[in-house]
């Protein structure tokens, strides 16, 4: 069996970036036996120099993804020196950018990294928002950023849907009159816990809305304005009794609510 040709590809980060683009390439040489070789957080000479001894054992392609331009001549300078084969993938679309821009680039090592984290974490908060909205699987509410709690229709599932796509993961709970809720919520470390609250009047005119939405009786408890107010009575005396911070959500948009929700218990 043939050896297969080592590819090495240098990174000033973790190197998944160039791996991706090599692979790429490389599903139009199927046919070559290769195996490629990460080397991270390449940001001195002697991180350079150390690569390059491994790589001269088994005279490897060098592929590197350097921001820092001197580290990237460094880099391509020696790797000639040695008789290397190397390739530079960043260099050249940073000075056809900088020539568009108008500008030098910041030469920050690890800012497409750090991007690829943020998007998989907001993905994963919004996994999780999903799967605890309106009361679901209470039994996680501990592994939540955030729990907002309250009666129906104080806009819980928009703003936990909303603080999601910022990177929160998010639970809401909604509370009934009447019906204890879950044991799980008390388990929660109440500095986590948002208790949100709105005018009589106004829930008044959602729920009416949302009863002639479904075509139902409007003359339902549900919109009734004494019922409404004990409602809000007791979750106000329960956010008192657990400690939890609250936010009123009446007339304000879901960016302001959240920014509350997120000054109020100390993550902003």
């Amino acid at each position: 069996m043939t050896n297969p040709q080592m590819i090495y590809l240098l990174s000033d980060a973790t190197g998944e970036t160039a791996e991706k683009i090599v692979n790429a390439v490389l599903t139009q040489f199927r046919d070559k036996p290769v195996r490629l070789r990460r080397i991270s957080n390449v940001r001195n000479e002697t991180a350079v120099r150390q690569g390059l001894e491994e790589i001269m054992e088994n005279r490897g392609m060098v592929v590197y993804t350097i921001v820092n331009r001197e580290l990237a001549q460094f880099i391509q300078g020696e790797c000639e020196a040695r008789g290397l084969m190397a390739f530079d993938l960043v260099t050249p679309l940073l000075s056809q950018f900088a020539k568009f821009f108008g500008r030098l680039p910041g030469q920050t090592p690890g800012l497409l990294h750090d991007m690829d984290e943020e998007y998989f974490r907001r993905i994963e908060a919004v996994e999780f928002t999903v799967k605890h909205d309106d009361g679901q699987a209470v039994h996680h509410l501990v592994d939540a950023d955030i729990v907002l709690v309250g009666v129906s229709r104080t806009s819980k599932t928009p703003l936990s849907t909303y603080l999601a796509h910022h990177g929160w993961k998010v639970a809401n709970v909604p509370l009934v009159l009447g019906i204890e809720p879950p044991k799980e919520l008390f388990q929660v470390d109440p500095r986590r816990v948002a208790g949100l609250y709105i005018e009589s009047q106004r829930l008044v005119e959602l729920r009416l809305a949302r009863l002639k939405h479904l075509g139902q009786d409007p003359r339902a408890a549900y919109a009734d304005i004494e019922d409404i107010e004990e409602e809000l009575r007791y979750a106000r005396a329960l956010y008192r009794r657990q400690g939890w911070v609250t936010v009123n959500v009446s007339g304000k948009a879901v960016e302001e609510t959240a920014n509350e929700v997120l000054v109020k218990l100390k993550l902003k």
